[in-house]
């Protein structure tokens, strides 16, 4: 079996979003160890002697127990263009270190910077993030994403984002599309459609 894994940020020593990555793991732990005392990652983390300034990405992967521990400086990528790709995995709400659909995706990007995956005709995600796209009104996230992110559950949390399937032949009528993760707060990268690459 493949380990999971948490990606949480650390900014300036403080951690995002840590109740989100505690229920994640709380419902890997019912799926996979049912039998096992679930940990809590932000306690984890709190063991460690972590960055106190600066940008981190903080890795925890895991079974049933914390096996490795990390901290690495965390440079956000520059995302300008994206490729449509037709993706047939299934949606995930367990974030494994097995990122093979994600890799294969991902070299399919031609000259774009990343890909923009679909499934049976309706968008999932970006490569590595969640996206949602502004309809004039509201920002619409897709129902089934390859992967449900903590920011994508905090955001629908707080009614920044809503849930909708998002066909391909309906993207006439976005204008915007934002990508966001764990490390990538909402609206730091916010592009055009016309980014979108078919």
């Amino acid at each position: 079996m493949y380990r999971f894994v948490e990606t949480i940020k650390l900014e300036n020593g403080t951690f995002f979003r840590t109740y989100f990555h505690r229920k994640r793991v709380e419902a890997t732990f019912a799926a996979f160890f049912p039998d096992t005392a679930v940990f809590n990652p932000d306690e984890v983390l709190r063991e460690h002697d972590f960055p106190k300034t600066g940008l981190y990405k903080c890795r925890i992967e895991y079974s049933n127990k914390p096996e490795m521990i990390e901290f690495v400086a965390y440079q956000r990528r520059d995302i300008k263009t994206l490729k449509l790709v037709e993706i047939s995995a299934e949606p995930s709400a367990f974030k494994s270190t097995d990122r093979k659909q994600f890799v294969d995706a991902f070299a399919l990007r031609g000259e774009c910077d990343d890909v923009l995956m679909v499934r049976n005709g309706l968008l999932t995600d970006t490569s590595y993030a969640n996206v949602a796209l502004w309809n004039g009104k509201e920002w619409l996230t897709p129902v089934r994403p390859a992967l449900f992110g903590t920011q994508r559950a905090s955001l629908l949390a707080e009614g920044k984002i809503t849930e909708a399937d998002i066909s391909v032949h309906d993207l006439p009528r976005f204008s915007r599309l934002r990508i966001f993760n764990a490390m990538v707060e909402f609206g730091e990268i916010d592009l055009p459609l016309s980014a979108i690459i078919f």
